[in-house]
């Protein structure tokens, strides 16, 4: 079990977002948005589910979701710089993330691109935040969230916080990612609690 903190990050401001094929593109895009407005290096790897996601939930194409990236990757590039440990990064956000990632990750048989590089975030001993969305949960989905959580990842559900008053869907998006974004040590100037 790894129970040892994560050390502040030294080196390349560099973060991996990975983005499943689980409802809630809108996560990951976000997430991107708001990492080029802090100047994070954003380096994407989008599944193949994903990208029909993408169609049933969102406007922008591919083409421009990709855009939103400094560096994007195939779902196959195996030998992709994020598939190596020696290639330094502050960590992998995956937004949103479905049970078969989770499930990939939480075995370490992975079977592409996003898998294989959460999985090296991990034996890096590197962030890794999984914004896991399924609703509800049996034993097998939560027994797989406790295995990574055992591993040393952060299993954060895209839980929207009503304390922020939001006042669009697109406010609580934001909130959220905002939150995920918190655990890399990244202020994005969300609503917090006990703040004014």
């Amino acid at each position: 079990m790894n129970s040892t903190p994560h050390s502040p990050q030294v080196g390349p401001r560099r973060l991996i977002v990975g983005i499943s094929g689980a409802s809630g593109i809108v996560y990951g895009i976000t997430a991107l948005r708001l990492l080029r407005e802090l100047g994070i290096e954003t380096h994407l790897v989008v599944s193949k589910s994903a990208i029909v996601t993408l169609a049933h939930e969102s406007d922008i194409k591919y083409a421009q979701l990709c855009a939103l990236a400094d560096v994007h990757y195939q779902s196959t590039d195996i030998g992709a710089a994020i598939s190596s440990g020696s290639f330094r990064t502050m960590g992998m956000l995956v937004a949103p993330c479905s049970i078969r990632s989770l499930s990939e990750i939480s075995t370490g048989v992975t079977s592409s691109l996003l898998s294989r590089a959460a999985d090296v975030v991990l034996k890096e001993r590197r962030r890794l935040v999984l914004m896991v969305r399924e609703t509800p949960l049996h034993a097998g989905h939560l027994q797989s969230m406790l295995n990574v959580t055992n591993m040393g990842a952060v299993v954060m559900p895209p839980v929207p916080a009503f304390y922020a008053k939001p006042a669009s869907l697109q406010d609580m998006v934001d909130q959220t990612v905002g939150r995920a974004l918190d655990l890399f040590d990244l202020g994005v100037g969300i609503k917090r609690w006990g703040e004014s």
